[in-house]
């Protein structure tokens, strides 16, 4: 019989980075569940849907005892804060049916640009700033999240960047900024989020994290 899957990341500093990660998704939906992926022999990489079309991902130390499994975020976090969080974590009964996303690609990707972290962050701030006055209940239009905000050339590629992801960006809190709350005012000039593209994704890497959504108007309903 095989026993239910395990997580462990030895490293305190590492799991904070986790559970930052979880809290952060937590924050945007109370019942998020995350995905957890082997990535090599070291490493375990946890993707998260962010409400906005678009997925957010962070890659830590450690052993994961499957190849890939879902489980509730609140259940990760638990796990992560216990008394006995160096030990391996039993994960408990996976929730891979309630993952309804395709992931990207492993590999396939290519550097197309670096562009300022501010200047994603100010946009950010001001898609805010229109959502407040445009939105409703349900949140920001939809007009407003499929707009185009950044065009990025390089490498034979140009990749549109809507608002979508500029958004699930800043509400991970993926670029440091040195305050309790995410202020463009407070970025380096020189923080730099990277640009990368696939042949039908997008993917934005800041210092703590990414982003990434299919390029194109769908957004894959499809388990991978």
């Amino acid at each position: 019989m095989v026993g239910q899957p395990t997580l462990h990341i030895p490293d305190p500093a590492e799991r904070e980075n986790l559970a930052t990660f979880i809290s952060r998704a937590v924050r945007l939906d109370p019942a998020v569940v995350i995905r957890l992926r082997r990535r090599g022999d070291h490493y375990v990489s946890a993707w998260a849907a962010t409400g906005f079309e678009a997925l957010a991902v962070r890659t830590v130390v450690g052993d994961l005892s499957v190849d890939d499994v879902t489980i509730g975020g609140d259940t990760v976090l638990s796990g992560l804060h216990g008394p006995e969080s160096g030990n391996p974590i039993d994960l408990g009964y996976s929730m891979d049916s309630a993952w309804r996303t395709a992931l990207p690609p492993a590999s396939g990707f290519v550097h197309v640009d670096d562009v300022p972290a501010r200047m994603l962050v100010e946009l950010a701030e001001r898609g805010a700033e229109v959502a407040q006055e445009h939105g409703s209940n349900h949140g920001p239009p939809a007009s407003l999240l499929d707009q185009t905000v950044l065009t990025v050339s390089g490498a034979g590629e140009s990749v549109e960047v809507p608002m979508r992801v500029v958004f699930a960006l800043a509400a991970m809190d993926f670029i440091p900024h040195g305050g309790d709350k995410t202020d463009s005012r407070r970025i380096p000039a020189d923080e730099i989020v990277r640009v990368r593209a696939a042949r039908t994704w997008l993917r934005l890497d800041a210092r703590y994290g990414s982003v990434a959504r299919r390029r194109g108007p769908a957004f894959p309903l499809t388990p991978n």
